[in-house]
């Protein structure tokens, strides 16, 4: 597999980092959060839209139902959007059972069928990547598509288990330093880059209430050290060759977590699928590059 970056792929239209007026800062949330019992736990999640397709957005590790602020207003205008906290994450208590991706595969579906949800394009970012293709791969006659922003599940697969094990509980044990910090950079543009430069190619360029939204509802959430134990070791690759599900494959070209040529080989595999490189951007495309990647994603949901 290539350790060097991908190339770059056209923006065919304005590609601006960043959304220096989101519309999403104009939406009462408080009306839209709601919770579902599934699977023996309960799930938090924001809805928004009443269209006759669903669009079901799962996010990443250290992630919640914010990792999408940019997308579920946008798409509620012709879909119903469901953006999930995953157990352990956000404002979605820890499971009863054990942390895996397939489990979380199965809750999707439970979600599915106990919420209603039908003609389901889902999406997922990285954590949420691997899962949106567990779930999809794993029952395609149960979604019309599949986006993988990021998606882990390529070179995850070469993690030690222990080592990831090791490394989730040390990211816990500062997090309550981690989040002062995180804290302070917001409100001192100095450390943006410093504290958040991991995750996003460019944070200074991102609005403060969306870099919040990010972290405050992410950082030093229980299901952090298991999830990621959870990614190491776990195996799909033998199965996305056998899978006819229309894809779309996102990922930034300066991506520090997932390595950006995984996206290459989640392409490969997947068959039935198209791979957009974004130039300039880090972990979360929809956030960083959020006119272009509902741009992409609107064209993709119509096809």
């Amino acid at each position: 597999m290539a350790s060097d970056p991908p190339g770059p792929t056209p923006a065919e239209g304005p590609d601006p980092y960043g959304n220096p007026d989101p519309e999403w800062l104009r939406v009462d949330w408080r009306g839209q959060i709601r919770q579902v019992d599934v699977g023996g736990t309960r799930v938090n999640y924001a809805e928004l839209g009443s269209g006759q397709e669903t669009l079901l957005l799962v996010h990443g590790l250290a992630g919640s139902w914010q990792n999408w602020l940019e997308q579920v207003p946008q798409f509620a205008r012709t879909h119903r959007v469901v953006a999930l906290d995953l157990p352990g994450f956000g404002h979605s208590p820890m499971p009863p059972w054990d942390i895996s991706i397939p489990a979380y595969g199965d809750l999707v579906l439970d979600i599915c069928s106990a919420l209603g949800l039908e003609r389901v394009t889902i999406v997922g970012n990285s954590l949420g990547g691997a899962v949106a293709a567990h779930a999809a791969v794993a029952n395609e006659a149960r979604f019309d598509r599949l986006g993988l922003v990021s998606a882990a599940g390529i070179s995850t697969t070469e993690m030690p288990r222990e080592l990831a094990i090791l490394a989730g509980r040390l990211m816990v044990a500062v997090g309550p330093a981690v989040a002062a910090m995180q804290e302070g950079a917001i409100r001192r543009p100095g450390l943006l880059r410093a504290t958040f430069g991991s995750v996003f190619f460019d944070p200074g360029a991102l609005r403060r209430e969306l870099l919040y939204e990010q972290f405050f509802h992410g950082t030093g959430r229980p299901g952090f050290v298991p999830a990621l134990a959870a990614l190491a070791g776990y195996e799909i690759l033998d199965r996305l060759e056998a899978a006819k599900i229309h894809t779309l494959v996102v990922a930034g070209r300066n991506d520090r977590v997932v390595p950006p040529p995984d996206a290459l080989e989640y392409g490969r595999l997947l068959r039935n699928s198209e791979t957009v490189i974004f130039d300039r951007t880090g972990h979360c495309a929809q956030l960083e590059r959020p006119v272009r990647f509902n741009r992409l994603l609107g064209a993709f949901l119509e096809r």
